[in-house]
Formats: C-alpha cells, sequence, structure tokens
C-alpha cells in the first residue's frame, strides 16, 4: 500500500512515518487473522494508526500559512481541516467498535459514515482550483458517474450472500456505489489539472468505500476476521488524502489542455461488471432476474461514453485544425517571394496561439523609425479578466477568448499596422497616425474589446485598459516603458479608459511605486507621527478639542499627507494596521493632556472602509480601556462623500460607538439636498462644514449656513466650520451664529509639543496660534 507525498515537481518516496503506519497495519491485520489479538482490537488500532498520522499531517497544513506557490492559488485551510476532520471520524470510527456492544455496532459505523461523508463532501468542494464545467464536460462525468455506478451495483449486487438481503446492506450499498463512483471519475478527471485534489478524491473514495463494507459486514453478522479487509481501504484513504492535501498546498499544477485518458472511464465499468460475473457464476452458478436487469443496465452508458468520447476527440481535432489554417494562414503572404521586406516581418507570426507578432518585433520596428519622420503612436492594452475565465471554464476557453481578442484587434486596426503580443493577456498595437488619430484608435479598440466573449454556457463581461504614447523616433524601450505607464495609470482610475503618456504622468506614476515600496514596515520602523489642530470655540477663542492629523516622515521620500498617503494603504490593505496605530497614538496623547487637567476632546478621521471593519468598535473601545480616557473625549470623523456606498454599515458602527459612549462626527459636509435628506439616518454628534456655506446666499435668502445651524438645533447636533483661513471667514462664522471653528485663521497643526505650549502660554486668553 505504497503512498507517495508527492513536493513540488517530484514525487517522493514513502516517509519512515508511512512505512511504519504500513509495517504496523500489516503486522496487526495478520495478528488478528492468525489469532495472535482479537480481530476487533487489530482492526481499530491498525486503523486508527493509520488515521492518526494523516490527522496530524492535516493538522499541521490547516495551521500554517501557505507557501510561495500556493499563495498563487486560492488555498483554504478551511478545506483542509474539514478533510482532517473525516479521517479523524473515519479513524474513530473504527476505533470505538471493540468499546461498544456487537448489537449497536452497524448503527455506530452508519453513523460514521454519514459523517464522514458530510465532512468529506464539504472539504473537497472548498478545495481550491475547482473550475465551472461546460455543458458537455457535466454531460460527460454524469454519464461516467451512472456508467461505475451501475456496474459497481451490479459487483456488490451478485457478490453477496445468497439469500435475504438486509435493509440497511442493500442501502449502503447503492448509496456506496453512487458515492465512490462520483469520488473515483472526480479524481480521475481532476490529475491532471489539480493533482492534489485529485489525490483527495481518490482518499475519500477509499475511505468510504471501506465504511460501506465494514457496515455491510456487521449486517450480514461476518466473521469478525472478515472485518480486518477493510483496514487496507480506510488506512490508505486517509493516507492519500493527507497527501492530496501536501500537494494541493504547494499550488502545482500539470497541464489541463489534454485530453482526459479514455481507457480507465470506459473499460473500467465493464471489466468491474465482467470480473464480478465470472465470481458469480463460478461461485453460484446462476443469475437471479434482478441480477440479469442490472447486468444489462451497464451496457447503455458504456455505448453512450463511447459516442461522447468520439465526439469529444471530434471537437479537439476540430480545434487543432483551426490553429493549424490560422498558423498557416499567415506563413503563407511568406511564400510570395515579391513582398516587400517590411510586410514579411510585420505578417511573421511569433505567437503560437494568436498568431500576432510578439514584443521582439516591437521593439524592431520602433527601432526603425527615423528619427524627424511622422509621428505614430503606440498603444499597450491590457485585458483583464482572462484569469477568471481560466479558472471558471478551463485554460482552452481562455485560450480562445485572447484568439477571439487578438481578432477583434486586427478587425480594428489598418493593414499598415502592427499588432502584437506582448504578454499573457497584454497586446500592443502599433501606428503610423498621429497620437490624436491613435487616441481615437484606442477608444474604438476599448468598445471592441469590452463586446461580451462567448462561452460554454453563457458570456463573459471582461474590462480593459488601454496606455498610449508618442514614438516620435525615441528609444524603443522607453517608448514602450511610457506606454506600459500609461496603462498603469489607466487601470489606477478605474479601467475602461484609455490614458495620454505626458512626463507628469511618470512622475506621478514613479512617486506611487515609491510610495508602495516604502509604506509597508512604517508602522513597525516608526515612521508615522500625528500632529495636531485645535478647534476652538468662536465667542471666546477657547480651546475646546483637538483634531489628530497623520503625518508619514518617511526619510526616503519626506513628508507624507494623508491625501497621498491613504490611498495607497487601501491599495495594499494596510488601512486597518494604520488605523489601529492613530486611533491608540491618539487615545495615548489625550490620556497625557487629560492628566494635565485639560478638559478636551480628540478627534481622530477613519475612512469608509476602516469604519466598515466588523471589530472597528471593539478595537475603540480596546484602546480607551488601555489610556482609562473617558469616552466622550473622543470623536470618530468620517467623510461624508465615502459614505454612500455602505451607509447601512456606516449607520451600524457609528451607533455602535454611541453606545460605548463615544461622539461621532460627520466631516466634509456637502449640504446640498441628498445630504441633508441623509443627515436624519446618521447617528451623530458633531457636524463638520466648509467655510463656502459662510456668507450671502443673495436674491433675498439667508446664507446656508444658517440652513444647516437651524437643522443641527433640531437634530442636536454641533456644527464646527473648518477650514477658516482668514480673519473675514472667522467673522461670517461668528456672525452667522457658528459656536466651533477651526482653521489656519486660528490655530494651525503642530505636534503635541507645541500645542502643550502654546496652551501653557495663553490659558484663557484670546489667543491664535501660527
Amino acid at each position: 500500500m505504497p503512498v507517495a507525498y508527492p513536493s513540488g515537481d517530484h514525487r517522493r518516496r514513502p516517509s519512515p512515518p508511512d512505512l511504519v503506519v504500513l509495517a504496523v497495519g500489516t503486522l496487526l491485520v495478520l495478528a488478528g487473522v492468525g489469532g495472535l489479538v482479537p480481530p476487533p482490537a487489530a482492526l481499530a488500532l491498525a486503523v486508527a494508526a493509520g488515521s492518526a498520522l494523516a490527522g496530524v499531517r492535516l493538522s499541521w497544513l490547516a495551521g500554517v500559512a501557505p507557501t510561495t506557490r500556493a499563495r498563487r492559488v486560492a488555498w483554504s485551510r478551511r478545506a483542509v481541516a474539514l478533510l482532517d476532520a473525516a479521517v479523524l471520524a473515519a479513524g474513530l470510527t473504527v476505533a470505538v467498535l471493540p468499546l461498544t456492544d456487537r448489537a449497536r455496532r452497524p448503527s455506530i459505523v452508519l453513523v460514521g459514515l454519514a459523517v464522514v461523508t458530510a465532512l468529506s463532501t464539504v472539504g473537497l468542494l472548498r478545495l481550491p482550483g475547482r473550475a465551472r464545467l461546460a455543458r458537455p464536460e457535466r454531460l460527460r462525468r454524469a454519464v461516467d458517474v451512472v456508467g461505475l455506478g451501475v456496474s459497481l451495483v451490479f459487483a456488490t449486487w451478485v457478490l453477496l450472500p445468497p439469500g435475504a438481503v438486509p435493509p440497511v446492506a442493500r442501502t449502503v450499498t447503492v448509496a456506496g456505489a453512487a458515492g465512490v463512483a462520483a469520488l473515483s471519475v472526480a479524481a480521475l478527471a481532476e490529475r491532471r489539472r489539480r493533482p492534489g485534489a485529485a489525490l483527495c478524491l481518490a482518499g475519500a473514495a477509499a475511505t468510504l468505500a471501506g465504511l460501506a463494507g465494514l457496515v455491510v459486514l456487521l449486517a450480514y453478522r461476518a466473521p469478525e476476521r472478515v472485518h480486518l479487509a477493510v483496514v487496507p481501504p480506510v488506512v490508505a484513504g486517509a493516507l492519500l488524502t493527507a497527501a492530496g492535501a501536501r500537494l494541493a498546498a504547494t499550488g502545482r499544477r500539470l497541464r489541463a489542455d489534454v485530453l482526459p485518458a479514455t481507457w480507465p472511464r470506459v473499460t473500467a465499468p465493464a471489466g468491474i461488471a465482467a470480473l464480478a460475473a465470472g465470481l458469480h457464476l463460478w461461485a453460484v452458478g446462476e443469475f437471479t432476474a434482478p441480477a440479469v436487469a442490472l447486468g444489462l443496465a451497464v451496457i447503455p452508458p458504456v455505448v453512450l461514453q463511447e459516442l461522447l468520447t468520439a465526439a469529444e476527440h471530434r471537437r479537439h481535432a476540430e480545434r487543432l485544425t483551426v490553429q493549424e489554417a490560422r498558423l498557416r494562414e499567415f506563413v503563407g503572404d511568406l511564400e510570395e517571394r515579391d513582398q516587400p521586406p517590411r510586410t514579411v516581418r510585420r505578417l511573421t507570426p511569433t505567437d503560437q496561439l494568436t498568431g500576432l507578432a510578439d514584443r521582439r518585433e516591437v521593439l524592431h520596428e520602433l527601432a526603425r523609425r527615423e528619427p524627424g519622420a511622422a509621428p505614430g503612436a503606440l498603444l499597450v492594452i491590457e485585458l483583464h479578466g482572462v484569469g477568471v475565465v481560466n479558472d471558471g471554464s478551463g485554460r482552452p476557453v481562455g485560450d480562445e477568448v485572447l484568439v477571439e481578442m487578438a481578432g477583434r484587434l486586427r478587425a480594428g486596426c489598418q493593414p499598415g499596422d502592427l499588432v502584437a503580443r506582448l504578454t499573457g493577456d497584454e497586446f500592443a498595437v502599433l501606428t503610423d497616425i498621429g497620437p490624436v488619430l491613435a487616441y481615437a484608435l484606442g477608444t474604438r479598440l476599448l468598445a471592441a474589446l469590452t463586446e461580451p466573449y462567448p462561452l460554454p454556457g453563457g458570456t463573459a463581461r471582461l474590462r480593459a485598459s488601454v496606455g498610449l504614447a508618442e514614438t516620435a523616433g525615441g528609444d524603443p524601450e522607453d517608448v514602450l516603458r511610457q506606454a506600459d505607464l500609461a496603462r498603469r495609470r489607466a487601470v489606477q482610475l478605474g479601467r475602461d479608459r484609455v490614458e495620454w503618456y505626458d512626463a507628469y504622468l511618470e512622475e506621478q506614476l514613479v512617486r506611487r511605486l515609491d510610495l508602495e515600496r516604502e509604506l509597508p514596515g512604517a508602522v513597525a520602523r516608526g515612521e508615522l507621527d500625528l500632529v495636531y489642530q485645535p478647534v476652538l470655540g468662536l465667542p471666546d477663542r477657547l480651546a475646546v478639542g483637538t483634531e489628530a492629523l497623520l503625518r508619514w516622515r518617511s526619510p526616503v521620500l519626506g513628508t507624507v499627507l494623508p491625501a497621498e498617503l491613504l490611498p495607497v494603504a487601501e491599495d495594499l490593505g494596510l488601512v486597518g494596521e494604520v488605523g489601529r496605530w492613530v486611533l491608540d497614538r491618539a487615545c495615548r496623547q489625550l490620556a497625557e493632556w487629560s492628566e494635565g487637567g485639560r478638559e478636551l476632546w480628540m478627534s481622530v478621521n477613519v475612512g469608509p472602509r476602516e469604519l466598515a471593519a466588523p471589530d472597528f468598535v471593539r478595537r475603540a473601545a480596546t484602546a480607551l480601556a488601555a489610556y482609562g480616557v473617558p469616552p466622550d473625549r473622543l470623536v470618530v470623523e468620517v467623510a461624508e462623500p465615502g459614505i454612500t456606498a455602505e451607509l447601512s454599515t456606516v449607520v451600524a458602527r457609528l451607533a455602535g460607538l454611541r453606545s460605548l459612549g463615544v461622539r461621532t462626527a460627520l466631516d466634509d459636509f456637502r449640504a446640498e439636498h441628498a445630504s441633508l435628506a441623509q443627515l436624519r439616518r446618521l447617528p451623530i454628534d458633531l457636524l463638520k462644514v466648509g467655510p463656502h456655506l459662510v456668507g450671502a446666499a443673495g436674491d433675498g435668502q439667508c446664507p446656508l449656513i444658517e440652513v444647516v445651524l437651524s437643522l443641527g438645533d433640531r437634530l442636536g447636533v454641533e456644527v464646527v466650520v473648518e477650514g477658516l483661513e482668514s480673519a473675514d471667514q472667522v467673522d461670517g462664522a461668528c456672525r452667522a451664529g457658528c459656536r466651533y471653528g477651526q482653521g489656519y485663521a486660528l490655530a494651525r497643526p503642530a505636534t503635541a509639543e507645541r500645542v502643550e505650549a502654546w496652551f501653557e502660554e495663553f490659558p484663557s486668553t484670546p489667543r491664535r496660534m501660527t
């Protein structure tokens, strides 16, 4: 019963623990058969040893991070945990049999079989890489399962002892045959594309077959020595499951574009039925009517399998013929000796899938352009979503999408344009037309590429990004790099757009790349900092609170403000880490000021995505408790423009904060009609508006700030005017009746030490901090 543990790209021989378990199991089975050890004890110990070894390996896989290669697939610890539970449940089911009465053993194994079946099914469905099958594939697998299932039912039926069949044996025989058939067919189909999943499927099939056989043996009250026959399938199933999970964790895949082997699917049902029939004739000598009917039922699925296999091979041959014809078409305007060299080079197919030129040909054509020649343009195009098609429908379907895309590019370009495939899903078009016309060409190509792509059983809508750069006789590598930078900018701005390269764009992209490189680890390196801007009472100019403002003091990039820092943090998934640091540092500073007798509140800015995190309210409560800060001294601010998409979640989180006693604020309030209507839904205590609301409305109408103040009074919400940068704006806010203000005209953001010094210098008189 050798079990290989594949790792990486090679298969290993059984490890020492495997050999020990196999040796111990073999000795226990022999001892049980020879009467040296009670057969139930030998059965329990042999199965327990194999299940324990497999369970330890699966538990380790479920508890460790995936390997580097496994990060390329959607590795799921939950799937491994479920398979681990199934293996341990199978071992426990067999191990407890010697401790129970003989009359209760069939029921115990039946319950264990049901539990193992449920856990294995859910775990196998959660393994990574499972693709959505096309309709022909689903039909073929269904026929394969029916054929193998019927042959297994026939085999078990004719091999059962003559006479009345116990009801539980009849049920388990039919259900077990169907389950083993489904798992075996799936394992055979997945062995090339997902070898790890195939081993797990085979292991589950062996385990279920062993437990189902044990139920049948117990139902017939077979001798206890015969029960030892279930040790090999159960132990092998556990070890195969562990081996498959380990292989899946490496992320290894083999070729998926080859036809599956035909002979096991077609010949296995007939071979099983023939072998079972021969054994039955040798032992009994005649067939009953139900047995004859089951034997005849094997024939139709086998015939249908042959027809489907023939059709599958025919379709595969047709696809190969089409690809060969496409290559011949491009290699043929070459056989014409009178074509100019440039035309021949343009038509040379270097990409075997699409027949397009490659990156080298693009660079060669760019190098041929003379300095001072008429300006042309290079478009770099990326198609988004091909990977999803590959995962959902298979690599051959994804290749067909790429071929279709290449055809759309050719159809949208002029005959003299060079169309090339740079990488897997990136293409290029080199044209002699000017940049303005090239931009229009990019727009047309974008519209064509985003039209639906036909798939088996449906369509797919993909997105595209186009970057454009002028050739102008520049260095080929620079031109290609500039077009690619423009493509990246199109991706950053939301895709489905054409972006034009310019020098400022490159500066922005280089700056963005620098930010993405330096930001990870900034918290651990102690590079983040907070500055604080006081909020003053306008009537007396006394400080009532402060706002914590984030700064990144990068030794490489200098001081980075939140407007530039936070979008990068969101894209890198670092918003939670940065937000936790800000909340902790703000609460610590607030606690220090509170010890000095200053009754100030501290506001912290939180983005909608961070606020929507399920644990945000708990994090706020933990930070407050850690520093002994009264909850009403903390204010959580969220900007209004970003909450519309997640309004219900934002409302729930703000309500949770208020239940703790934390005050909430709505920043950047726009005072539009929709905003005013939305304000009633939000559980907030402070409303922050800009200085543009302060001023005369004209036409006999009152300033909009008065409308906001009136609404705030009715809702019990305080209004803070922020961004006050001139004395006129401050006076206008005072005349309108605003109680609180914030801005450079009142106090600038400063470090905690400078804010403390300002408090000490001007304890109670009107003041302005510069």
